[in-house]
């Protein structure tokens, strides 16, 4: 009841999400109440015959399966208080470890070269460490947005994202932002259909164009990433603070905004000073440098993060969203490209973080009742997630009267070359 407007963004959404009911509810006190969100960051952009001003499609249905088969009911319950606090104490863990991959950079830098361990070697073992946490940063990050979105603590909402930038969007912006992103984009290659899609920029250097010299941008997608663009970054909060909360009457900021979004957006970044002023102060007075010098050991730090950070969100914006991608599924390469699938899943983390890339569409049809697949994978094992969503792929994710859109197309070709070797 709090934050009225998340209850408004799911109750828009495709599913509504696990608690439904709840929003449902929270938003009709807030109407009763007279300070309900209508802004159109809280809707669906739709016209007067319900459907997208760029598709003119109507607003699909997910079709979630009635009566619910056993061996698929575990991908539509509700995660218990046991799963999500479990969640919660991983995400603690990575910020912690990452915590400490700093230390000993620091450690490695200040004391390794009595023991042959040169500068090289020390910015190569934290560099690693640091760009394999970053990524799993973002898939606990995703998993916990979508099930486990309120933390245990209130100090935890500090903690999710604040090495991936210098300033960064906090916690319940985050969760505002990525809800505004399912609600805008239902169908993954038609993005912003029922709206503006806050992810929308990340999708320009791979789809300005259909011609061939459109993929001489697409090597600069990740470099975007770096830069900030992407969810956990600078450029992005300050793309989302300039759209979000909807300007009141008049054009006056909403009263909503000095009450509640601004404090918490002070204290987060606040939060960002610290974390980064005590990596400076590490990198200068704890080597023995002056203070000005500490900007380094900063730039270092700050360099394994983005790459770990940009490499996630690139697979799971831009791939997961590309119409190469999803025609290269369509053909079935898990049979075809084994060994691809295997070294990705690797590189990932694991199938199950593997799954969230091979199965993206189920997720836009159910972001709230399943949630991510590595969510999942993480409680059901990766295989028993991966059959369950060739399955609910198999059955068509939506329904609609309307042609079949080009995702469509591809999902009813790989449904049916997956069944046909099942």
């Amino acid at each position: 009841e709090e934050y009225d407007e998340l209850a408004a963004l799911l109750q828009a959404g495709p599913d509504g999400g696990q608690d439904a009911d709840q929003a449902k509810a929270a938003v009709k006190k807030a109407e009763a109440s007279g300070e309900g969100q209508t802004g159109k960051m809280l809707m669906l952009d739709v016209d007067d015959d319900k459907r997208s001003k760029t598709t003119k499609r109507a607003i699909p249905t997910p079709n979630i399966p009635e009566p619910m088969p056993p061996q698929l009911a575990f991908m539509f319950t509700k995660i218990s208080p046991e799963q999500k606090m479990y969640m919660w104490n991983i995400y603690t863990l990575i910020f912690v470890l990452e915590c400490l991959d700093v230390v000993l950079y620091w450690a490695l830098l200040k004391y390794g070269p009595m023991v042959g361990i040169s500068f090289g070697a020390s910015t190569a073992i934290f560099g690693v460490i640091m760009i394999a946490l970053c990524i799993q940063n973002v898939y606990i990050l995703h998993d916990v947005i979508h099930g486990a979105t309120f933390p245990p603590y209130e100090w935890q909402s500090y903690i999710t994202h604040p090495f991936a930038d210098f300033i960064s969007l906090p916690w319940m912006d985050i969760i505002m932002e990525h809800n505004r992103h399912h609600n805008s984009t239902f169908d993954l290659l038609n993005h912003g259909e029922f709206g503006w899609d806050p992810a929308g920029w990340l999708y320009v250097l791979q789809e300005w164009t259909t011609e061939w010299y459109g993929w001489l941008t697409v090597p600069l997608v990740p470099f975007w990433h770096f830069a900030g663009a992407s969810d956990t970054g600078g450029l992005f909060a300050l793309l989302w603070w300039s759209k979000f909360p909807d300007a009141g009457p008049g054009g006056k900021c909403d009263k909503a905004f000095y009450a509640k979004w601004l404090p918490v957006r002070v204290k987060h970044v606040a939060f960002l000073m610290c974390v980064w002023g005590s990596v400076w102060m590490l990198g200068s007075w704890g080597l023995g440098r002056p203070l000005i010098e500490g900007w380094y050991f900063v730039s270092m730090v700050s360099m394994f993060c983005r790459i770990g950070f940009s490499a996630a969100w690139t697979f799971i914006t831009n791939f997961n969203h590309s119409h190469w991608w999803n025609e290269f599924l369509a053909a079935d390469p898990e049979r075809t490209w084994p060994m691809l699938h295997a070294t990705m899943a690797f590189l990932l983390g694991g199938r199950h973080r593997w799954n969230e890339m091979l199965f993206h569409d189920v997720h836009h049809m159910c972001p709230g009742r399943i949630g991510a697949m590595s969510q999942r994978g993480r409680f059901h094992g990766w295989q028993k997630v991966h059959d369950a969503c060739v399955e609910i792929l198999a059955a068509g994710l939506w329904k609609s009267d309307d042609d079949e859109t080009v995702m469509e197309q591809h999902q009813r070709k790989r449904s049916m070359v997956m069944k046909s070797r099942t």
